[in-house]
């Protein structure tokens, strides 16, 4: 039978702790625990939030998790793949929510402050991933929106997807991220190719490409310091 928080001793009811003092007063396992709501055959549900935490470095806390795969999460014994999906989607919650309040007002004048900004989204990837930025004149952020995940063949961006973002977003200039899991983050030919054919586009409807910056391990490359555009 699963354990749920009214099998456990008083003092390990995150449930009722959080009603009395606050979630804040919660510890990384209590808040999992309150997540997960019930635990496995032989295993508390307080035991079962540990054992989730335990995947990664304790440092690294719920970032951690974030990138950890459904696979991942599903193979803790008493993770079944619906309450992996129900973590990872609670996680996106708590990332895109942090990433809204940190980029309200956030303006971009220069790509190290755009590659500072990203690099610990991008730079663990394990696929490539692309983003665009959406910016106005002076260079504040309006939107950001995450094109796709997988192998980013660049000769295939559409610019006419692009474009329709930014123009929803009523931008004056984006700029382009991607990172390479190799953690290399030289451009191939294709990239810059790509680059140049995005900017061109951009400069018949009024919206500049202000940069396309690649993300490696722990280092970038901006296509426009680099004479590209």
């Amino acid at each position: 039978m699963n354990e749920r928080f009214h099998e456990l001793p008083e003092e390990d009811r995150p449930y009722e702790r959080c009603r009395r003092y606050g979630a804040q007063s919660l510890s990384n396992r209590d808040l999992l625990a309150v997540i997960l709501r019930t635990g496995a055959k032989g295993r508390s549900v307080l035991e079962l939030a540990g054992d989730i935490l335990r995947l990664v470095p304790e440092r690294e806390g719920f970032t951690g998790l974030r990138r950890l795969s459904l696979e991942e999460l599903s193979l803790v014994k008493g993770i079944g793949m619906v309450k992996a999906v129900q973590l990872k989607c609670l996680l996106e919650i708590a990332r895109r929510m942090a990433r809204e309040e940190a980029g309200e007002g956030r303006y971009f004048r220069m790509a190290s402050e755009v590659a500072d900004y990203y690099m610990e989204d991008l730079r663990h990837e394990e696929q490539e991933t692309l983003l665009l930025l959406m910016l106005d004149q002076k260079g504040r952020l309006l939107r950001e929106k995450y094109l796709f995940r997988g192998t980013v063949n660049a000769s295939m961006l559409s610019a006419r997807e692009i474009f329709i973002e930014a123009l929803s977003a009523r931008a004056v200039q984006i700029i382009l991220l991607h990172n390479h899991p190799s953690g290399d983050a030289t451009p191939s030919a294709e990239d810059i190719r790509a680059t140049k054919r995005i900017a061109q586009a951009g400069e018949c409807i009024g919206i500049g490409l202000a940069d396309h910056i690649i993300i490696g391990e722990r280092s970038y490359v901006s296509l426009r310091e680099e004479h590209y555009l």
